[in-house]
Order: structure tokens, then sequence, then C-alpha cells
């Protein structure tokens, strides 16, 4: 573990990482029994991408008024913190408990086919420095 990551409170962002992942399975949930039935499963995947970056916007705003990281490079370790967490859990739980394999997780990254998963990821590890530097302007 980096020192910085050691030297900060580190089960407070844990604790909020695990307040994202349920916003995350409810934000599937309304996908699979709202919009998602009546669009396709890729527009479906777009829109709840959007909403999901909105969502956890929201929280990761909350945590950094709650639990403020002291400086850049601490937003910046929390925000690496954050979406390694969410990669490692994407993987191991939705290939060894949801069955998916190695291919079809990794087709989620090919923004090219139109899978923007990869934004999200990049929103939740940039979010905490993005609000630490509204709060703090250089």
């Amino acid at each position: 573990m980096p020192a910085i990551l050691a030297s900060l409170h580190i089960w407070k962002y844990l604790a909020a990482w695990f307040v994202m992942l349920l916003v995350s399975i409810a934000n599937g949930v309304v996908r699979d029994l709202t919009y998602g039935t009546h669009m396709s499963a890729l527009a479906a995947h777009q829109v709840s991408t959007a909403c999901g970056m909105l969502l956890l916007g929201l929280v990761i705003r909350i945590v950094d008024r709650l639990a403020p990281p002291s400086c850049a490079r601490e937003a910046i370790a929390i925000g690496l913190f954050w979406a390694t967490l969410t990669i490692a859990f994407e993987f191991i739980f939705f290939h060894y408990v949801g069955g998916h394999s190695w291919a079809a997780l990794l087709a989620n990254y090919n923004v090219l086919e139109g899978r923007v998963w990869v934004f999200l990821l990049l929103w939740i590890a940039v979010a905490p420095y993005v609000f630490f530097r509204l709060r703090r302007p250089v």
C-alpha cells in the first residue's frame, strides 16, 4: 500500500467505496427493471453509465465534504484506490460469481463498440481530485 494511503484514514474511504458499490448496484437494478427493457442493451449500458457517473459524482462530492483530502496527492490516491477496487470487484465478482467470461468482461472496455464503462472508471479515478480542486483552486 502506498505510504500516502497508509497515512489516510483509509477505513473512511473504503466505507465510502462500499456506498458507491451499493449506489452502482441500485443503478443497475433500475436499468434492468425500467428503461433497459425499452431500448437496446448498448443504449441501456450507455444511459446507465451516464447515470452512474452522476450518482457516483454526488456520492464522491459528499465524501469530499465529510472527509476531505488534505492535499492534491491524497485526492489522487483516493481516486486511484477507488478505481482499483472497482476494477478488481468487477472482474472477480462477475467472473467467479456471475460466471461471465474474461472476454465478455473485457468487452465492456471497447469504446469503439460503444461501450463507455471506461469513462465511469476514469471519473471515479479523477473525481476526488476534481472536487479537491473545486474547494482549493490552484
